[in-house]
């Protein structure tokens, strides 16, 4: 049965966060609920839907940002005690809106992530986790990445109180009490947990996690190992997942799972066998989805899907038909309600334009007078600058709570920037100064009337390292604009990863030298991308990282006054070098720097890469192609007499080109990087080749693998 829904706004409050909009329990079987919702002006909106319209039961006083909204009461009882997490404290109220608890916790920094079960409270702050027994502290864990979110194990079913953090290191991590109890390896950033089916399953372990590069999986949390169930990938390369429930939309007795992206992309997921979940029915809207639920909102026996937007925006996706049946499709007319609705929205949007007439000339008289002020109006950017493993680019998102007018991209590093499908704005590229230490990208994004959301993207060369920027204006009066600032790592396309492979011909660069712990971390976190910049607990650490563009990998383990780094590409090792040295010369700390180089690493990688250049130099001739063979076409009228290899190019000459304008100038820095591993490999047997490079692309010109391994190896 296809699944129909029609789509309804109810209402408009502040910027939400993830997590943060509920709706409280009905009072009779398919009865509509009430929506809870709290925003960054630190306002609680409770109301109802009557005759389609938002009815307030209550409205809170603004105060601090709200960062977490959970329902609670005593276990196998109904959950309609509404708790906010903000700043560090929590707070409590009636369904009426009566304030019965304000705790304020022990915690330095903001509460991030809260959940509650039954007396029991858990808080996570960026690496620090809580438990709180009636407002008593119980338990304490220090991560070792930040936390995204906190979930505990039903403790009704399961019978002990299991908490589970979601860390920004990939990894889920299963506490008993104030220790792990093991961690879980995931597929990508975990960024929310769900308990599935809404209640652990049947045996009340299956917790139902998301990940910020859009992966769904499901793992049974048992009491001495983790069981992976199902895991799906991002195909369609959406965005990242925000929010996850569970609910019946169809009415078949089985609860389907309901996924909100940053993207703006709503999901419902079906399991129509036992196995994997399947795709049933997806919505976009114009921008990301901080919280969903499923639920009866607008009218008495219609189930519906509730999302809670980034700007505040509260949408509902309704199994109540839009129109009344008439007979024919012609005779369909809108129902008195609907037209009710519009003449009221009429009259809403004419005293609005009122309105805003009336404030703008007050505003034009106040700031023509002797003692005007100017005034900066304030407005908020949800913004997340990552790394994307498919293509190693990097993905920036910039996301306002209202229309955007431009946005400025400045590097003072060299940067590509990269065709986006979803991105209807229009680029406009500035000239920028030979100068050194200047602009070498200066671009700017016109965006259309009501665009909200601009994703761009970026990719990086290793070994140039500095700050990209971005100047965002929005569509407001008077004109105001904010800057936010992208570090651009000198290892910028490696990404964490959980292991390697020990069995590869690994370079070693070995550091020795007056240096405590958190200085050394201070310069890896310098150098590369996803490690927390909090200093490990514990005495040494090692990280392992793979390159998103070729494939090899970093393993990095550093102490108090030592640190070893391990690479099966020796440029990866050269740019460690160069940047650790100037990092501590900075500090003015003497390094005592040593390694060991594997000969057959160069050839290694050079096979690693091959591949890639073979594809791209191919793509490339084929392009070159298109026009002469379609002249041709038109000349000749068919091209039969062409050979088969040229008969596909034509037929394939859109996708080629497609392909082709997404990756501009992926030859050149395959090129360039083969470069810097011919002039690294003989830099540290202190040579300088740098004359024979023109030799080197000659070779590279001919694409022969061997004859490119015999001149690394003869020169």
């Amino acid at each position: 049965m296809e699944l129909s829904l029609a789509r309804v706004d109810y209402l408009q409050v502040g910027v939400t966060a993830q997590k943060t909009m509920r709706l409280l329990p009905a009072s009779g079987r398919r009865a509509t609920q009430k929506v809870v919702v709290g925003d960054q002006d630190g306002v609680i909106t409770c109301f109802g839907i009557k005759k389609g319209e938002a009815v307030p039961v209550f409205k809170t006083l603004p105060g601090q940002k709200i960062a977490r909204l959970e329902l609670g009461g005593a276990l196998n009882t109904p959950q309609e005690k509404i708790f906010v997490a903000t700043g560090s404290e929590v707070r409590g109220f009636t369904k009426r809106g009566k304030q019965f608890l304000s705790f304020e916790t022990n915690l330095t920094e903001s509460i991030k992530a809260m959940h509650i079960s039954g007396a029991d409270l858990f808080l996570c702050a960026s690496y620090i986790y809580n438990h709180y027994c009636d407002c008593k502290d119980q338990h304490y864990f220090l991560s070792g990445d930040k936390i995204n979110d906190v979930l505990c194990l039903p403790v009704d079913k399961v019978n002990c109180i299991t908490p589970v953090l979601a860390c920004q290191d990939r990894v889920l991590r299963v506490l008993q009490g104030s220790d792990l109890l093991y961690e879980v390896e995931v597929p990508g950033p975990p960024t929310v947990l769900a308990l599935n089916s809404g209640n652990g399953g049947d045996s009340g372990e299956e917790i139902v996690f998301g990940t910020s590069d859009g992966k769904l999986g499901l793992i049974q949390i048992t009491g001495s190992k983790p069981i992976p169930k199902w895991e799906i990938g991002n195909e369609k390369k959406r965005g990242g997942i925000l929010c996850i429930d569970s609910f019946d939309i169809t009415g078949d007795g089985v609860k389907e799972l309901v996924i909100g992206r940053d993207d703006g992309v709503l999901e419902i997921y079906s399991f129509e066998s036992a196995d994997d979940p399947v795709l049933r029915y997806d919505h976009a809207l114009s921008e990301s989805i901080a919280s969903i639920q499923g639920g009866c909102v607008g009218k008495d026996g219609y189930d519906e899907i509730l999302a809670s937007t980034y700007s505040g925006w509260l949408t509902g996706l309704t199994t109540e038909p839009v129109y009344r049946e008439g007979g024919s499709a012609e005779e369909l007319k809108l129902s008195q309600e609907m037209q009710s609705k519009i003449s009221s929205l009429r009259n809403e949007l004419e005293h609005l334009q009122i309105k805003v007439l009336q404030e703008r000339e007050k505003y034009q008289q106040s700031s023509q007078s002797s003692t005007a002020v100017s005034s900066v109006p304030a407005f908020s950017v949800n913004d997340k600058f990552t790394l994307n493993k498919d293509d190693a680019s990097y993905s920036l998102i910039l996301e306002v709570q209202t229309a955007i007018d431009t946005v400025l991209v400045q590097s003072d590093v060299p940067l590509d920037l990269l065709d986006v499908d979803k991105n209807s704005a229009v680029v406009s590229f500035s000239s920028c100064d030979s100068e050194p230490n200047s602009n070498f990208l200066l671009a700017t994004y016109r965006c259309q009337a009501n665009t909200t959301r601009l994703e761009l993207k970026v990719r990086s060369i290793e070994g140039q390292y500095g700050t990209l920027q971005a100047y965002v204006t929005p569509r407001i009066q008077p004109k105001t604009c904010q800057v936010h600032q992208y570090q651009i790592k000198p290892l910028s396309l490696h990404q964490r990863t959980h292991s390697i492979d020990h069995d590869r011909p690994m370079n070693t660069l070995t550091l020795k030298g007056q240096f405590s712990f958190a200085e050394i971390h201070s310069w890896v976190v310098f150098c590369l991308p996803e490690v927390p910049e909090k200093t490990p607990a514990g005495e040494s650490i090692t990280f392992y990282f793979q390159n998103t563009f070729l494939g090899t990998q970093l393993e990095s383990t550093y102490r108090k006054g030592e640190g070893c780094f391990k690479s099966d590409n020796i440029s990866t090792i050269s740019i460690l070098k160069d940047v650790l040295s100037k990092e501590a010369t900075k500090r003015k700390i003497n390094l005592n720097i040593s390694y060991d180089v594997n000969e057959e690493s160069v050839r290694h990688t050079l096979k690693l890469i091959h591949p890639k250049l073979e594809y791209q130099q191919l793509l490339a001739k084929k392009v070159h192609l298109i026009d002469a063979l379609r002249e041709l076409q038109v000349h000749e009228g068919n091209v039969d007499f062409l050979l088969p290899k040229y008969r596909s190019i034509l037929e394939e000459a859109d996708q080629l080109l497609e392909e082709y304008k997404k990756q501009p100038a992926h030859l050149e820095r395959l090129y360039g990087m083969i470069t810097d591993l011919f002039i690294d490999k003989f830099k540290f047997k202190g040579t300088n080749v740098k004359t024979k490079v023109p030799l080197l692309l000659e070779i590279l010109d001919g694409c022969d693998q061997d004859g490119l391994i015999a001149f690394f190896e003869s020169a």
